[in-house]
């Protein structure tokens, strides 16, 4: 094999064909017995209910990463902003 170049195997990102087959498996398994996972799920108490709807959602919501907002305070470059939220509140004001 030629070095940095892929002379055989998948190509780049393509699916492993056990993998999808894998996917739409589960996908049936699901969508088969749907009604029988929701009437699981409310027979539990409200504490479970929650956390297996929190378990399952990572499967379906993506997770979102923190992110970090850095300023540069030496040049003074960033411009707060200040939002109006009507008459009586004033945030400049020490109460």
């Amino acid at each position: 094999m030629a070095k940095g170049i892929k002379t055989g195997g998948r190509t780049k990102g393509a699916l492993n064909k056990s993998t999808t087959e894998i996917r739409e498996r589960f996908n049936l398994l699901l969508d088969n017995n749907f009604n029988k996972l929701q009437s699981d799920i409310d027979l539990l108490e409200p504490k479970d209910r929650i956390k297996t709807i929190l378990e399952l959602a990572k499967f379906v919501v993506p997770t979102l990463r923190s992110t970090e907002l850095t300023t540069d305070n030496e040049n003074n470059n960033f411009l707060p902003i200040v939002i109006n939220l009507g008459t009586g509140i004033e945030p400049d004001k020490n109460d």
